[in-house]
């Protein structure tokens, strides 16, 4: 049984209302896990038996140790990995977890549960289908960003909210042309009503989440990207593949409105908000954004404030809707500054605008 005395802890919440906080020192035996906070140091022990969710967490210069206790949650942190091998032992001996995690500037990473809302494709069920065209599944692949297209900086992300309008990273989607109904009071009909009455369009007409919306052949995403460099960044791709370029045509009419930037992003971000259980808002001071591009296609976009329940760092939802040929994508990020990260996301557009010109699918 491993023994450990580890000094320069804090933790919160205090085990006692107003108690010390700091610094601690743990000390851990066969009989179970005891603190000493505050100067002179007050001691309180717990018996393993009445600790449990035991999860340590490194980051790149400190860790955290998380347990719980009488069903009150508690995080012991230390500002340096000193200790970090001798923890780590002690936490697996008693059923608990090692991760890693790397610290974002301003950025939330939260494991979601994938809910799919396709662009431009309505609500339809999407499932495998049989004879799947091998050359435009490679386009479609091919399209979305890479590591190899970010700075030295950039890592992926273990998972995001972003993952609630994207679906799952490199899965593969098809349609078919059997519609679901979604319940009355979902995130999606919800976010739906949002950008209708933003837009100022029917569902019937909606080609974007109502029923005049057409379903791409494929769907993939990439996967998620992370930095925290020009303010903290998440970022992510998703393409579709539409059988004929007439179908894209119509789409972009209806995403060519005044406002739609706007209006989309407002709605992502509620989507978002229903989802995960907060509170959401129509919030007034979204605002449209049209990245700069130097290639044939079009492109808008949009960027909104949002408040991610249990983040006190101010986050942008920015998004921009790239057309061209078979083609529509959706550049999604979340990011702690806006203004310091604008320039790099109109060269991302640019980088996945230029590559529906180079793609091999390209006939009407």
């Amino acid at each position: 049984m491993t023994t450990l005395r580890s000094e320069d802890w804090s933790v919160r919440p205090s085990f006692v209302p107003h108690g010390p906080t700091s610094p601690v020192t743990l000390l851990a035996d066969e009989s179970g896990l005891t603190q000493l906070a505050g100067i002179p140091p007050v001691a309180w022990q717990t018996p393993w038996s009445e600790l449990s969710n035991l999860e340590l967490v490194r980051f790149s210069h400190q860790m955290a140790l998380f347990g719980t206790v009488g069903a009150v949650r508690y995080c012991w942190r230390q500002r340096s990995l000193h200790d970090f091998e001798e923890v780590r032992v002690l936490v697996l001996e008693h059923g608990g977890s090692v991760v890693r995690r790397r610290r974002r500037a301003g950025v939330v990473v939260v494991v979601a549960v994938v809910l799919l809302a396709s662009l431009a494709g309505g609500i339809a069920a999407w499932v495998s289908r049989p004879n799947l065209n091998s050359q435009e599944l490679t386009d479609v692949k091919a399209v979305n960003l890479t590591l190899k297209d970010l700075p030295t900086s950039w890592y992926m992300a273990s998972g995001s909210v972003l993952s609630y309008l994207t679906g799952t990273s490199n899965k593969v989607y098809t349609s078919t042309t059997i519609a679901q109904t979604p319940a009355k009071n979902s995130p999606f009909v919800k976010a739906a009503a949002l950008f209708q009455s933003c837009l100022g369009v029917t569902n019937k007409n909606d080609r974007v989440y109502g029923a005049a919306g057409q379903e791409a052949d494929y769907q993939v995403s990439s996967p998620i990207f992370d930095t925290n460099a020009l303010g903290g960044i998440e970022l992510i791709s998703s393409t579709q593949y539409y059988k004929t370029t007439a179908m894209v045509r119509r789409d972009t009419k209806e995403m060519s409105m005044k406002n739609f930037g706007s209006c989309f992003t407002t709605s992502s971000a509620n989507l978002i908000l229903y989802a995960t259980g907060v509170t959401a808002s129509d919030h007034a001071t979204s605002t449209n954004w049209r990245p700069t591009t130097f290639l044939k296609g079009w492109t808008r976009g949009g960027e909104v404030p949002l408040a991610v329940g249990g983040i006190t760092a101010k986050l942008d939802l920015v998004e921009a809707v790239i057309t061209h040929g078979h083609y529509e994508i959706t550049m999604d990020a979340l990011v702690g500054s806006f203004s310091k990260a604008k320039s790099f996301l109109s060269g991302i557009v640019n980088t996945l605008l230029s590559r529906t010109t180079t793609s091999t699918s390209q006939a009407a």
